[in-house]
């Protein structure tokens, strides 16, 4: 983006903000649902700010713009502001937030403004308990931005359909009357649910209104005897009304959740996540209705998979195990030949092999193909505008960083795999060998059923400790049947909190993946999802009941970067146990050249 398009738009919010007597304003990345990925016409912060990154909040002041942003995206983010007047403002243990900040520099009977419509219930509580200590004053109702963002685009328009049945281990009444006992349990008489991915989950629908996630603008309100679904109704087929109100669900319009709370009364109680609703949905709402904060029972719900939904997903992981083993032959065979590929050739030829399995969908997040310095920089995304070749020069070596998913009807897969371009070093190897030491330390671990998923992070970390090395990102989080890439409310991070509702259960899918990151230099990560499974057949039953993993990603790590030397022998036998599972599961659905080098790559050490 032009830098002084950024800075119009930073002086044009300025000036809107001295005719409305406003202080400061706060742009955050989100939207009315609170998602990760976001439409177009909520995306504010990037169109002022220029950043690309999904993590990200914006404050501008009369003479003050700064976004902060956490180590995933510093790098990123300071070449994105330089030039646009705007500091990066660095997240990190110790360091002030944009609350803090605003709260030290703003004086008492100051005002800031963030619209309401994309703040949390969870947020406004931090912001109110800061800005009460300096009469500072939050304002909620007003879009700042409509007035000089005249070319906002339009939300989305896309179709709603049905989950494929063959893929459904239950069916929407089932689901509700689940949720139903939650909201019994919880003493609710209401539940609101404004998190996309819990509404896809709970209608078995599912939509294109947000890139890599397929779900639909929409919220749901649910008593003991009524459903409603508030969504643009021209996005309903009569094939998905007819499924709708054979469920007992009824549909409403996008914009009617607002006026349907305000017929709540003092008598109701409503359930809701403060950190998944929005400031302005409950915008016209009687005060004395009362909540009932906590998480929602469908997020609960939907984190712990069937075991037939599983059978789907170990399915798609062949499928997508599959269609790697085309890439990965093609690509080495493309640099073998003398060609020049760039970090987008590696998206796009992800997106054709993965495009020609059964029941594909769309990429599950973006791809980061990042090559040497750009593989440091864990969420980095290579743009026309920005990529590079990978070129190595006579007798020097690199590395490539793959992360990579699809969405398939059985299944959202996510996998990352590191590639050497060229003569890799001693240097190389000993980084990704002690990354690997880490991700085998997970993908074998023990632990009590029920522990808080924070707490097992430091298995894995533990290698890398060991060599005095970390990596600023967390070690794995909960992923979506397809749905979201990123799905709570597990995440295995020792920085997270540790709520009740954080408990590793059975049937969950998360990912394990460890990294080390040399600024400038390398990045290394070694991703495969696991199942949470009972263990089976377990030595001691006197200390309660135990879980381990199952790794349900079939794709080769490649040997030629492993120093052998430093794997003891747990650790080759579980990496060479783990290629023969990987040859075993694939052998029969690729040929050819693909087939060459899956058996090849999965050769014991």
């Amino acid at each position: 983006m032009n830098k002084q398009t950024i800075h119009d738009r930073i002086d044009s919010l300025r000036k809107s903000l001295a005719t409305q007597d406003l202080t400061a304003i706060i742009v955050p990345s989100a939207d009315p649902h609170l998602s990760e990925y976001l439409p177009e016409y909520w995306q504010s912060r990037l169109w002022l700010s220029g950043f690309t990154g999904s993590v990200g909040t914006l404050v501008v002041t009369a003479d003050f713009a700064g976004l902060w942003t956490d180590s995933r995206y510093w790098v990123h983010a300071a070449d994105q502001l330089e030039g646009t007047g705007i500091t990066l403002e660095k997240l990190a243990p110790g360091q002030p937030n944009h609350i803090d900040w605003l709260a030290d520099h703003l004086q008492e009977g100051d005002s800031v403004a963030v619209d309401g419509n994309v703040l949390s219930i969870a947020e406004q509580d931090r912001l109110l308990n800061a800005f009460d200590v300096n009469d500072i004053t939050l304002i909620t109702e007003r879009d700042v931005l409509t007035e000089i963002w005249s070319d906002r685009p339009a939300l989305p328009a896309a179709k709603l359909y049905a989950h494929d049945e063959q893929f459904l281990a239950q069916s929407a009444t089932s689901k509700l009357a689940a949720v139903r006992a939650g909201m019994t349990e919880a003493g609710a008489t209401h539940h609101l649910l404004s998190s996309l991915d819990d509404i896809a989950w709970l209608t078995n629908l599912r939509g294109a209104d947000v890139d890599y996630n397929p779900v639909f603008l929409s919220h749901m309100l649910i008593s003991e005897n009524d459903a409603t679904l508030f969504v643009d109704n021209n996005k309903v087929s009569a094939d998905i009304a007819t499924a709708l109100k054979d469920s007992s669900i009824t549909i409403a319009d996008y914009d009617a959740v607002q006026e349907a709370l305000s017929t709540l009364t003092p008598e109701d109680l409503l359930l809701l996540d403060p950190s998944k609703v929005a400031v302005g949905t409950l915008s016209k709402m009687a005060d004395d209705v009362g909540f009932i904060e906590q998480m929602a029972p469908s997020t609960l719900l939907k984190s712990v998979k069937a075991d037939a939904d599983i059978d789907h997903v170990r399915e798609a992981m062949r499928q997508d195990g599959a269609a790697l083993a085309e890439f990965f032959a093609t690509f080495e065979q493309r640099l073998a030949n003398g060609e020049r590929l760039s970090e987008l050739d590696v998206d796009s030829m992800l997106i054709d092999v993965r495009s020609q399995q059964p029941h594909y969908v769309s990429p599950s997040f973006p791809t980061i193909a990042g090559f040497n310095e750009n593989g440091a920089l864990p969420h980095y995304r290579a743009t026309p505008e920005k990529f590079s070749y990978l070129d190595v020069a006579e007798g020097e070596g690199g590395l490539l960083l793959i992360d990579s998913g699809a969405q398939y009807q059985n299944g959202t897969t996510d996998i990352t795999r590191v590639v050497g371009i060229g003569q890799v070093s001693s240097e190389h190897k000993s980084d990704f060998t002690t990354v690997l030491k880490a991700h085998i330390a997970l993908a074998k671990a023990h632990f009590p059923d029920g522990i808080a998923s924070p707490l097992i992070d430091a298995i894995c970390r533990a290698p890398l400790w060991q060599a005095q090395m970390d990596y600023g990102h967390g070690t794995g989080h909960g992923v979506g049947y397809f749905l979201n890439v990123h799905e709570g409310p597990q995440v295995i991070a020792y920085s997270a909190s540790t709520p009740k509702e954080r408990a590793m259960k059975e049937g969950m899918i998360s990912s394990n993946e460890p990294g080390l990151y040399r600024e400038g230099k390398w990045g290394i990560r070694i991703e495969n999802l696991m199942v949470n499974t009972r263990v089976a057949s377990p030595t001691e039953t006197e200390f309660g009941k135990f879980l381990n993993f199952e790794t349900v990603t079939y794709c080769p790590i490649d040997t030629r970067l492993i120093e052998s030397s430093l794997l003891n022998q747990v650790e080759i036998d579980w990496l060479n146990d783990y290629h023969s599972q990987v040859y075993a599961e694939l052998k029969d659905r690729v040929d050819g050249a693909a087939l060459e080098w899956l058996t090849e790559r999965t050769q014991a050490i």
